[in-house]
């Protein structure tokens, strides 16, 4: 049988390995990418077929959905398994996963002749539901007994929803606006901005998780 705090300690560095691989990968491979904003474009399209970095970029969201399973098998074993929040946190970890991950490495953001194709669909659904889940995570998070005790995560939870709404809330206006709405224009800008709020707050979980098991074994 695996050792409990192997499993936390893997799960907790498969995160931050993830987070910080993951912000590193796509500023690298977007560099390769001739005409690619990091400020203007969405992180899909580095993934999508005609990107010159198409199939490294998807190897790489793949390997980022294993290593945040991981996470959230490390997550489950720090704490107690059977607190419904803790079950939570758990599937959203997964459903991140899945989705923002594996989902988005598997299929790819196609778009043929401005029409979006079943693959494009499919990325979308399933990195929006991976984006839900990771948006709503400080909700559940700051209601486990270790950590609704610390009024200092409580606030660190509060804030990190609110950006996170904001930031998704202005990275929708690409929806609403064209290239001349300064707010649409920067959709890339805001969807790192994004990510980066949720990294912070996943590999803050991540350290404690290393933390609490070092010191208490």
């Amino acid at each position: 049988m695996i050792n409990r705090k192997v499993v936390v300690l893997s799960g907790a560095f498969a995160c931050i390995a993830g987070c910080v691989g993951d912000f590193l990968t796509i500023y690298i491979l977007g560099s390769e990418y001739p005409d690619y904003s990091q400020l203007h474009d969405t992180m899909s399209s580095l993934g999508s077929s005609v990107s010159p970095v198409s199939d490294i970029i998807s190897i790489s969201w793949i390997i980022l959905g294993i290593l945040m399973v991981m996470f959230a098998l490390g997550f489950r074993a720090a704490y107690s398994p059977g607190d419904k929040y803790v079950k939570i946190v758990f599937w959203l970890l997964i459903l991140y996963g899945l989705g923002e991950g594996l989902g988005s490495g598997l299929f790819k953001a196609d778009r043929v002749s401005g029409s979006y194709t079943t693959s494009f669909i499919i990325h979308d659904i399933l990195g929006s539901a991976g984006v839900f889940a990771i948006l709503i995570l400080p909700l559940i998070v700051q209601k486990i007994k270790p950590f609704f005790s610390s009024w200092g995560f409580i606030r660190f939870s509060r804030i990190t929803l609110i950006l996170g709404i904001l930031f998704l809330a202005l990275f929708s206006f690409r929806f609403v606006g064209n290239e001349n709405n300064l707010l649409a224009r920067y959709k890339g800008l805001w969807q790192r901005l994004f990510i980066l709020n949720s990294y912070i707050y996943i590999s803050f979980i991540a350290f404690r998780m290393i933390r609490k098991t070092i010191h208490k074994e």
